[in-house]
């Protein structure tokens, strides 16, 4: 009886998730829909989803009203620029918060821990004002800088790192490996799942970043593809074009998707492994 009644709940739970799914998944379908509809077919000819026929000028016109070999360039530098930086800036304090000693650590990490509840977006104003003082403003720096420290990164090599045997650490250092080597040859090959983790989020959190990248930027060739969407929403003042705003969605969020797609099974492994609640 134990067995049935756990291969029922089994069913239900797979039911649930399939709803779940269908409805995460409905958005990108209507998207895709929308993108393939003549711009000429008003809602009202055939249905919702289809018009008379398929086509594919929306994404032309969308790639003729933006720049979107500069936008790409700018995002992958961006996305790159940002994430070997807080590799690096969350190892080493990730490290320092997990096993060194010294003195206000704790007041340090509760004040990681407070800046985890502040909204990025109270900080544009500040962090604005420094990049113009900098000289950095409407540049590709510019866009990276705030986000080169990452406190839930720290947190989260912290919590890798406190996992990890110290013995390890001792028998690296009887054997003469400095604070480099134990970080290269002990700390981070034992980590990896929760670097591949972190990646994920940072790439996704800087590839969809749209508020500090419009108010931090003017010209087109600095600007990531998010701003590209802006540009066609501008272009189309006289009557939305949901066409072409779908067709655009579609070549930014096309990259993340592609690389889930590819990746999923290292995303959700790396996930689980990472100890991410």
């Amino acid at each position: 009886m134990m067995v049935n009644k756990r291969n029922n709940w089994s069913i239900v739970a797979d039911i649930l998730t399939m709803i779940v799914s269908l409805l995460w998944v409905a958005p990108l379908f209507f998207a895709v829909l929308i993108s393939v509809r003549p711009s000429s077919d008003p809602l009202s000819v055939g249905n919702i989803f289809f018009g008379r026929s398929i086509t594919l000028e929306n994404y032309q016109r969308a790639l003729e009203l933006a720049p979107w070999e500069w936008h790409y360039l700018t995002s992958v530098l961006v996305v790159i620029g940002v994430l070997i930086v807080q590799i690096i800036t969350i190892t080493m304090a990730g490290y320092a918060f997990a096993r060194m000693k010294f003195f206000g650590r704790n007041i340090l990490l509760f004040i990681l821990l407070i800046q985890l509840m502040i909204p990025s977006g109270v900080l544009v104003v500040q962090n604005l004002t420094t990049m113009r003082q900098l000289d950095l403003f409407d540049t590709r720096w510019a866009l990276m800088i705030p986000y080169w420290a990452s406190a839930f990164g720290v947190l989260l090599m912290r919590q890798t790192f406190r996992e990890i045997p110290p013995e390890l650490e001792e028998a690296a250092r009887i054997d003469g490996a400095n604070l480099l080597q134990i970080l290269r040859f002990v700390y981070i090959p034992l980590s990896i799942p929760t670097y591949i983790a972190f990646s994920l989020v940072s790439i996704s959190a800087r590839w969809n970043e749209f508020l500090w990248a419009a108010m931090v930027t003017r010209t087109a060739e600095v600007r990531p593809v998010t701003t590209g969407l802006s540009q066609l929403f501008s272009a189309t003042e006289a009557g939305t074009n949901y066409g072409q705003l779908m067709a655009g969605t579609l070549l930014v969020v096309a990259p993340l998707v592609i690389l889930f797609i590819f990746f999923q099974r290292r995303f959700i492994e790396s996930f689980a492994s990472s100890g991410l609640k």
